[in-house]
C-alpha cells in the first residue's frame, strides 16, 4: 500500500510548483482576458481606483484616531463649555428645521386654497366638496328635525311650567 501512493501522485500530478503563482495568474488572467484591449483598460482602472479608494480610506481612518488621541484631552477639559453650546446649537438649528417646514406646508396649504378656490381641482377637491355636501345635508336634517319636534318640546314646556 505505500509503495502505490508514490506512483499515484507521480501519474496523476496537475499541480503546478508554488514558486510561479505570479506568473500563474498572469497566464490565467491573459487567457481569460485575451487580446480585448477595453477589458485589459477597464481591468487596470478598476485596480488602480480600487487601490487608489483603499489608499484614502485607511489615511481617513488614521487621520480620526490620531485626532481623537491627540483632542482627547482638549475635549474633556473644555466639556464644560461645549455641551450647553451644542444644547442650544441643536435647539436652534431645530426651530430653523421647524420654521422652514411649518412655513413650506402653509405656502403650500395656500397654493391648494388658491387653485380650489380658483376653480383648477387640485388634488383632493373632490373629497372636500363631499365632505361639504354631507356637512350641509347633515345640517338640514337638524335644521327640519328641530322644526319638527321643537313645537313639540315648547307644548311640554307649557305643560310643565304654566306660566311660560
Amino acid at each position: 500500500m505505500a509503495d502505490r501512493a508514490p506512483t499515484q501522485r507521480a501519474r496523476g500530478s496537475t499541480t503546478t510548483p508554488t514558486t510561479n503563482n505570479g506568473s500563474t495568474f498572469l497566464r490565467k488572467l491573459q487567457t481569460h482576458i485575451g487580446s480585448n484591449s477595453t477589458q485589459l483598460v477597464g481591468f487596470l482602472t478598476l485596480i488602480i481606483s480600487g487601490s487608489i479608494l483603499l489608499l484614502f480610506t485607511g489615511i481617513t481612518i488614521i487621520g480620526a484616531v490620531l485626532g481623537l488621541i491627540f483632542f482627547t484631552p482638549l475635549i474633556i477639559v473644555s466639556s464644560p463649555i461645549w455641551f450647553p453650546i451644542a444644547i442650544v446649537f441643536f435647539f436652534a438649528v431645530a426651530e430653523f428645521l421647524s420654521l422652514c417646514g411649518f412655513g413650506l406646508t402653509f405656502m403650500a396649504g395656500l397654493s391648494w386654497m388658491y387653485r380650489y378656490f380658483r376653480g383648477l381641482n387640485p388634488p383632493g377637491s373632490d373629497q372636500v366638496d363631499y365632505a361639504r355636501n354631507r356637512i350641509y345635508d347633515t345640517a338640514s336634517h337638524v335644521k327640519d328635525y328641530a322644526r319638527e319636534y321643537g313645537g313639540y318640546l315648547q307644548s311640554k314646556v307649557k305643560d310643565a311650567a304654566p306660566g311660560a
